[in-house]
């Protein structure tokens, strides 16, 4: 094969070999090890040319991912969870349960939820199979406000902008720049705009890393009462915060206008697939209705491991230990932005969470800085697709640092400025020879 050729896939090989898709990736991850191939994230692998098999070959930089870090990922006690859950709810792990949620569960997680200053009832609460069906089914169901609009921030998690389309669902977009947001226009929005909900991601927004301060919340939640707009909020990340400052915006909420929903993927682990949404009293029954027609409930399975991980004190204990790996990349990026002053490059740089986000105050070509980044080993999101077209840019560029260690960000961080300016100063930036590999529409 030629070098930078694509080699195929898992499933391919696995057929043509006619063995199991296991071990055709023990044999590429031995092929990578020894600098025969190399891989790309959502991409392949791909053939080293032979030149390159014998330098000293960088392993994939990763600002792309959003996700926990594998490394970190505390497989045991869950697996341990998993198994007490089997063999205590021998019976339940392998029926139906409520569509609203395992019982056993709800009653933990009212509990659970305080510790986020979510003060809520047990029965205002529905387990869902993760957040982004939870977001689904509220693009979809009717609102008691009768409108029809949603008002999300720009830019915003890239999940909520597919939601709104694939449903057909009327949208609107409001600017949260690293200034903030504009609560002077957010009160024209609500005041003469048809809006349903408003979604938002006040604690680390993906993807500026930012968080509202306590009079943005509070201003916030007022609106929403003196317009009639519900919130949905989207506090996926509250396990990475180091103050208990921050409360959420449903803590400030007296009049049942917050929907707020928790996310576990990014503390526990992707795959189990399950989040809670605490719903207001006129919302609760007819959400209960599309989640049954939608999945029946979330699984059991999933539910009770959970239960057991948040009851023994594992959650607790692990989740210390995650925060603190999180609050030590991030303080890495800050020290490394330090030193790379440069009137073009603005910083968003929180205390915790997987997000930071550099703002590049000139116009820039983004796939031309992509191919150069991939051609250095450095995995960067095409931060476009956070933004409803009207407002799209390219000027935004997200760091993930959720698997990417102290080391790989102050190298990467190092190598993304200088091929910045070298952009900024040259636009004229050669591809790389394998360009005609890759698929530029990431979407994750």
């Amino acid at each position: 094969m030629l070098p930078n050729e694509k080699l195929p896939s898992l499933r391919e090989m696995a057929n043509i070999f006619q063995v199991s898709i296991g071990t055709v990736q023990s044999a590429y991850d031995s092929l990578e090890h020894d600098n025969f191939i190399y891989s790309i994230p959502k991409k392949g692998y791909f053939v080293l040319g032979v030149n390159e098999r014998f330098k000293a070959v960088s392993p994939l930089i990763d600002f792309f991912s959003g996700s926990l870090d594998t490394r970190n990922i505390p497989i045991h006690d869950i697996q341990q969870c998993m198994l007490k859950a089997i063999n205590l709810y021998t019976t339940q792990a392998y029926r139906y349960t409520a569509p609203q949620g395992h019982k056993d569960l709800l009653k933990i997680m009212k509990t659970h939820l305080e510790g986020y200053q979510v003060y809520t009832d047990t029965d205002n609460i529905v387990m869902v199979s993760g957040s982004q069906q939870a977001l689904d089914i509220l693009c979809r169901m009717p609102f008691p406000n009768g409108k029809d609009k949603v008002l999300v921030e720009q830019p915003t998690y890239y999940g909520v902008l597919k939601s709104l389309e694939v449903n057909n669902t009327p949208r609107e977009g409001i600017k949260r720049g690293f200034e903030g947001l504009s609560l002077q226009e957010l009160d024209r929005i609500f005041h003469y705009d048809n809006i349903k909900f408003f979604y938002t991601i006040p604690r680390f927004h993906n993807p500026t890393g930012q968080s509202y301060t306590i009079e943005e919340k509070q201003a916030i939640v007022k609106l929403a009462k003196k317009y009639n707009v519900y919130i949905v909020e989207d506090d996926i990340a509250a396990d990475f915060d180091t103050s208990n400052k921050r409360c959420p915006l449903h803590y400030y909420d007296i009049h049942d206008h917050v929907i707020y929903i928790k996310s576990f993927s990014k503390i526990v682990q992707p795959g189990l697939r399950i989040a809670a949404i605490v719903l207001p009293q006129l919302l609760l029954n007819t959400f209960i209705d599309f989640h049954r027609w939608t999945d029946t409930q979330c699984a059991t399975l999933s539910q009770s491991t959970l239960a057991i991980y948040l009851s023994s004190g594992m959650f607790k204990k692990n989740t210390k230990m995650i925060r603190d790996i999180y609050v030590k990349r991030m303080a890495k990026l800050q020290e490394i932005a330090d030193t790379l002053n440069d009137n073009d490059i603005e910083w968003s740089i929180p205390d915790s969470g997987f997000y930071a986000c550099m703002k590049i105050n000139k116009e820039i070509q983004f796939d031309q800085i992509q191919l150069e980044l991939l051609k250095n080993r450095i995995c960067l999101m095409d931060t476009r697709m956070f933004f409803l077209n009207e407002f799209k840019n390219n000027n935004y560029l997200r760091i993930s640092i959720s698997k990417a260690n102290e080391d790989e960000i102050a190298l990467g961080i190092n190598k993304l400025v200088k091929i910045i300016k070298n952009h900024l100063f040259d636009e004229s930036i050669d591809a790389p020879k394998y360009k005609e590999h890759f698929d530029l529409d990431w979407i994750y």
